[in-house]
């Protein structure tokens, strides 16, 4: 091939990237492209998004490339593209979500497309039910055949990608300081040094905090999941097999953003002002509060904190689960279709758990996960002065906390 476009999208980094390293071994050119759509606003993601767009045109520069960078449609943009340096073909990695997959079609109509894992540990559709069917609906077996899939070779960053010379880079937007693909290799370092070993133990401590937060850098692909997975610890690669379980969920059912999995005629509340109270974090209840106050502030929320959070909305204000999705969506830096949809379905009774009555009592998860309360006073400041005894529970307290609200349901 003369000249092959490698289009990115949720894979941004150089190590094991298979569309990249295929398209430098059989292309003369090769156009790292990246298209900014307006169709799909990154929101709160933009300026992390931005650096680690920065950080992958330092990447390609440092091996002789650079990354183009348009805006526009996406389609319409990389065909544009394909004509002005007369490419034979895209190449690309394969996504799970309706818009992706829309996107590769629409494509596909107008050039050579080749897909290309690297989203994913395994490829979403790789792995079937010994008693029929298209995906695991079920997270235990899918995790048995998981481990014993075969894995592809993890690919090192190509030394060097030959570059098409004399075309317009485009201009990245503004970034922060927080994305990219070196930094996230450099946090996955030093946090495996450091909390690895213990994961097990320690990943439910909500006050610990000594969970590894590279989601954001596997949300757009900073790193290879594949790579990742070769970690040593049962327990932090089976958080890594959801993720898997719920692409491959999503690449069965990619309506998993606004319909129901297995409907089950729930009747959803229409409750404006508790949804609110709920996004705000001034529910009453300490520890759904200090979460949703966590989000606020960071775009970023402890899983353990994830659960209790988004079930105190569905069980117990019985809100519409897609209500609180698409708040959770809209501000994580983390925000994907599939793990952030598929784990509010699981949440809601309406997705994969196969006790979809289950509900967290925010209470006995507080006492549980953060038994001093010292993650309810980190992000709770109304409470810092409240007993520890009480600091759950602060309606209980013997002096009222005036500044807090009472909460919107009792337990």
């Amino acid at each position: 091939m003369e000249t092959v476009i490698v289009l990115f999208n949720r894979d941004l980094r150089v190590h094991d990237h298979p569309a990249l390293s295929a398209a430098c071994e059989r292309a003369r050119r090769v156009l790292p492209l990246f298209v900014l759509d307006p169709g799909v606003p990154p929101g709160r993601r933009g300026p992390f998004l931005a650096a680690c767009l920065a950080d992958l045109r330092e990447s390609l520069r440092s091996r002789g490339a650079d990354l183009v960078v348009r805006r526009g449609d996406a389609v319409r943009e990389t065909l544009r593209l394909a004509r002005e340096t007369s490419a034979s073909a895209v190449f690309t990695s394969a996504d799970v979500s309706e818009l992706a997959r829309t996107r590769q079609r629409r494509l596909a109509e107008g050039i050579e497309v080749r897909r290309f894992p690297g989203v994913t540990v395994v490829p979403p559709d790789l792995l079937r039910p010994s008693g029929g069917g298209d995906h695991y609906r079920v997270f235990t077996p899918y995790w048995r055949a998981w481990q014993q899939a075969a894995r592809r070779a993890v690919l090192p960053a190509p030394p060097r990608v030959p570059f098409l010379q004399g075309i317009d880079p485009g201009v990245l937007p503004d970034a922060d300081r927080r994305g990219g693909e070196t930094l996230a290799r450099e946090r996955l370092r030093a946090w495996s040094a450091r909390h690895l070993a213990h994961y097990g133990e320690g990943h439910d401590d909500l006050a610990g905090d000594t969970t590894s937060r590279l989601s954001p850098y596997l949300r757009f692909g900073c790193l290879s999941p594949l790579e990742v997975s070769t970690l040593d610890n049962d327990a932090f690669t089976r958080q890594l097999c959801w993720r898997d379980f719920h692409h491959q969920v999503t690449f069965a059912f990619p309506r998993i953003n606004r319909d129901d999995y297995r409907p089950r005629g729930h009747q959803w509340r229409d409750d404006e002002e508790a949804l609110q109270a709920w996004k705000a974090g001034q529910t009453g209840v300490p520890i759904v509060d200090a979460g949703m106050r966590q989000l606020l502030s960071e775009g970023w929320m402890h899983n353990r904190a994830r659960l209790i959070t988004a079930s105190y909305l569905v069980k117990h204000l019985r809100i519409d689960w897609r209500r609180g999705a698409a708040h959770f969506f809209d501000l994580l830096l983390d925000g994907e279709v599939a793990n952030n949809f598929g784990n509010w379905q699981w949440v809601a009774g309406t997705g994969n758990d196969t006790r979809p009555n289950r509900t967290f009592n925010p209470l006995r998860q507080a006492r549980r996960f953060d038994p001093e309360g010292r993650y309810v006073r980190a992000h709770v400041p109304e409470l810092a002065d409240v007993p520890a005894a009480h600091v759950h529970e602060p309606w209980h307290a013997p002096a009222p906390v005036r500044a807090y609200p009472p909460p919107l349901v009792l337990f």
